[in-house]
């Protein structure tokens, strides 16, 4: 199941994590385990919205090099309304990556019913820079990254936000969207 995070849930959680934290649940004392360098070929491609008014979200790869991370996505506007991308519009809105203990998306769901999802590790880069303004039938693909270690053992999941709409959208979508892939891949070690 796919989830949609509108925005005002809080954006709270998981800064620092340890390796026995992240696969209980719990955080303890032990010191958290760097993700080694690794790159994961991933084809993901999740909707939003009904066939023929719908956001199409993607996700080709997620790297995490010696100094960082980096992941391919993209996104396909298939609706009738144009899309401000607006990162760091608002702080719970950003591109980036969050961690989170499982790659179970009932952890997903649970954590946004909570307001308690983790804290997005906010893409810095964009290449291409990303459009302000994504028009209708139009996309965007490109790569995000940012500086910093990432914890081995966690599940990533890629964040989309935040995304407002500019006009009237279409029934069954919101005016603003900030998307959490349903999506995740575990890190190593």
């Amino acid at each position: 199941m796919i989830v949609l995070i509108v925005l005002g849930a809080a954006l709270v959680g998981l800064t620092i994590a340890t390796k026995a934290g992240l696969r209980s649940g719990n955080t303890s004392t032990e010191a958290s385990a760097r993700a080694g360098p690794q790159k994961a070929t991933l084809s993901w491609r999740e909707t939003y919205g009904e066939p023929g008014e719908q956001l199409v979200f993607t996700v080709e790869e997620i790297e995490v090099t010696e100094t960082g991370w980096r992941a391919r996505i993209g996104i396909d506007n298939r609706t009738a309304v144009a899309w401000e991308l607006a990162p760091n519009a608002i702080p719970d809105g950003t591109f980036g990556l969050s961690l989170f203990t499982t790659g179970d998306s009932s952890e997903l769901e649970q954590r946004n019913r909570a307001g308690t999802l983790p804290a997005v590790r906010a893409a810095t880069a964009y290449d291409p820079e990303l459009v302000k303004i994504l028009e209708p039938k139009k996309s965007w693909e490109g790569d995000i990254s940012a500086r910093g270690a990432l914890v081995a053992g966690a599940w990533v999941r890629v964040v989309f936000g935040t995304l407002i709409a500019v006009g009237k959208t279409p029934p069954k979508l919101g005016d603003t969207v900030v998307w959490i892939t349903d999506h995740a891949y575990e890190l190593h070690d």
